[in-house]
């Protein structure tokens, strides 16, 4: 969720001098997108899987228009036509990064709610040697220092539903304060995150047996039958 290239002043990115109406000029009519910008073939889409990789990789400051149009393989031209600056871009990132809030989490029908509510710090082994990188919304809030950039407010929105679903999910498995259950679990997702960047180790097992006393402490005996 940030900001402009690592060392730049400016937050957004230069709009090239060409207009857009010389862009256009020239191109075929299949060749045009909306209000007669080309389409592309797939550029937007590249250009949003090479923001992902390196966002994700080296981060957003750490990430030039340059290095991303280079690898997306499109000219700053093209990039401009489909983002007005790094501003849209990231925050259009953020937007497609989980959209349905952790569906494959919430979503289950074949767990029950208590098992939903721990299936949320289970991480999906990679196959890889690297440890489960830093949300990228949390990622973002930390880059970006404005609280009215999109990103920012992206981050939050995204934060307040995880937590609305776990409470929404504690509800579900008789939680005498699901609400209250539902920030406990939300906070220790996002710590549980943040420790595993920071110490470079796995620390969502713990984090998972922690929310498994706080579960058990919300939901009265009874309702665990």
């Amino acid at each position: 969720m940030l900001n402009v290239s690592h060392g730049q002043p400016e937050r957004k990115l230069c709009i090239p001098g060409v207009t857009q109406l010389g862009y256009a000029e020239g191109m075929t009519e299949l060749e045009k997108g909306p209000r007669r910008r080309r389409r592309g073939r797939g550029a937007r889409e590249r250009i949003l899987s090479a923001s992902q990789q390196l966002f994700r990789d080296q981060g957003i400051n750490h990430t030039g228009m340059d290095q991303l149009c280079a690898v997306a393989q499109v000219s700053k031209r093209t990039a401009y036509q489909h983002f007005t600056g790094k501003d849209e871009l990231v925050a259009e990132y953020l937007r497609r990064y989980d959209p349905d809030v952790m569906p494959g989490v919430f979503d289950r029908t074949d767990l029950t709610p208590r098992e939903r509510l721990l299936a949320a710090f289970e991480v999906p082994a990679t196959g890889t040697q690297d440890i489960t990188p830093l949300c990228p919304f949390i990622a973002a809030a930390v880059e970006i220092h404005d609280p009215q950039h999109p990103a920012c407010q992206l981050a939050r929105d995204y934060k307040k539903a995880v937590a609305a679903r776990l409470a929404e999910t504690a509800r579900e498995a008789g939680a005498t304060n699901s609400e209250q259950l539902g920030e406990q679990l939300a906070l220790l997702l996002d710590g549980a995150s943040a420790r595993t960047r920071v110490l470079n180790t796995e620390t969502f097992p713990t984090a998972a047996a922690i929310a498994a006393v706080l579960i058990d402490n919300a939901i009265p005996t009874a309702a665990q039958r």
